[in-house]
């Protein structure tokens, strides 16, 4: 009967901690990151401060040393979003209107997302993606709702929302799910 105990109690704090470690793990995937984008994680010093090539008969042609493989680059001076699917291949790209906050250069990871959500700009909005923050104001992707196209006009309230049409929010939403890359360049 003693080893039938001692195998229950192992079996139930296998479970208990096994238990622990998905919540933790789900924890860590809905909470907005620190300035890294993940925990631990520091803007990357390789997303230099010049601008990564362009294109000039193409200007939305994917930049050359925005990454590989699967992810979201984000051009901080060009206003503008490539999906980049696991091939190197553009889904999609579409220009956007940034908040007053922008995100440092460097790759992040998509953390957390939201169907809905009311901006800090007071804006309802849709399909938010987020990604990162930055003394407190998080920066992520989204789509107003309704007529609202872009961000309040209020130039006090420091805003990361960096909004997108209706269709491409709808894209976004569809490619950038947890833990997908996100490359910040010039």
């Amino acid at each position: 009967m003693a080893g039938t105990s001692s195998g229950i109690v192992a079996g139930l704090t296998v479970a208990a901690l096994g238990g622990v470690g998905f919540l933790a793990y789900q924890a860590q995937a809905t909470v907005p990151a620190g300035p890294g984008g993940r925990p631990g994680a520091t803007p990357s010093s390789s997303a230099s401060a010049k601008k990564a090539p362009r294109d000039r008969r193409n200007p939305a042609a994917l930049p050359s040393n925005s990454g590989t493989g699967e992810r979201v680059v984000y051009s901080v001076d060009d206003d503008r979003v490539w999906l980049v699917s696991a091939g190197n291949r553009v889904q999609r790209t579409f220009t956007v209107h940034p908040g007053s906050v922008d995100p440092a250069l460097g790759t992040y990871w998509v953390t957390s997302r939201s169907n809905a959500a009311t901006g800090t700009d007071g804006i309802p909005v849709e399909h938010v993606v987020r990604f990162t923050s930055i003394e407190g104001v998080t920066i992520g992707f989204s789509a107003a709702v309704g007529d609202s196209a872009g961000m309040a006009a209020d130039p006090s309230v420091k805003t990361g929302g960096i909004r997108e049409s209706r269709a491409d929010g709808n894209a976004t939403w569809r490619f950038a799910t947890i833990g997908v890359p996100v490359v910040v360049i010039r």
